[in-house]
């Protein structure tokens, strides 16, 4: 089971992440991330990257497709909020986004 981020650790991850764009949920201890892209095909395409990153990291994001923009939500439910796999998966989805 993993356990959540507090204190210092917390700060730091939350920070690093407001950099590329995460955003605290409102309401829930949980972080979310809108991404755009040109079309379908290129959102499905890096959906489809991230699936599989998720699937080897054994954590898996909530998240939507609407067209060519997704929305993504992390937190990590048996911990009951925000733990450092969710903080592992967002710098991985940033490098997919950024690749």
């Amino acid at each position: 089971m993993s356990e959540k981020l507090a204190g210092a650790a917390r700060q730091a991850a939350l920070a690093a992440l407001a950099a590329t764009g995460w955003q605290a949920v409102p309401g829930r201890d949980a972080i979310t991330r809108s991404l755009r892209f040109r079309d379908f095909s290129e959102a499905w395409g890096f959906m489809s990257r991230v699936a599989l990153a998720a699937e080897r990291m054994g954590h898996h994001p909530e998240w939507s497709n609407v067209w060519n923009r997704v929305e993504i939500t992390l937190t990590t439910h048996d911990a009951g909020g925000l733990s450092q796999q969710d903080v592992d998966l967002a710098q991985r989805i940033d490098a997919i986004a950024g690749g």
